[in-house]
């Protein structure tokens, strides 16, 4: 009698068209990757490198091996910085190694 009644009930159909769904959801992880990922830092970069090309005698900054120190001569030809570590103690480092001194702009 069971098996009459399992026969007899109509089979669930699978969805048509499912394709389509799938694609709306790759594109709206895409969407939301972008916005949360790639978006973020886009602006990173983009403010790092105006902070880099904005340096003057006197900012502090942090190399990227974390030495810090304070801009001593900008050159602008060669992308060379001359930062003053400690007293006398002057490095010539890459425009490109060098970030922004965050604890010396919380403490102003």
């Amino acid at each position: 009698m069971m098996n009459f009644i399992l026969q007899a009930a109509p089979a669930a159909q699978a969805p048509q068209g499912g394709g389509w769904t799938m694609w709306v959801m790759l594109a709206l992880i895409f969407v939301v990757m972008w916005f949360f990922m790639i978006r973020p830092q886009r602006k990173q970069q983009k403010e790092l490198e105006k902070f880099r090309q904005g340096l003057k005698k006197g900012d502090k900054v942090v190399t990227i091996g974390g030495i810090y120190g304070t801009v001593d001569e900008v050159k602008e030809n060669d992308r060379t910085v001359l930062i003053k570590v400690d007293g006398d103690v002057k490095l010539r480092v890459d425009k490109n190694s060098l970030v922004n001194d965050f604890s010396a702009s919380q403490q102003q």
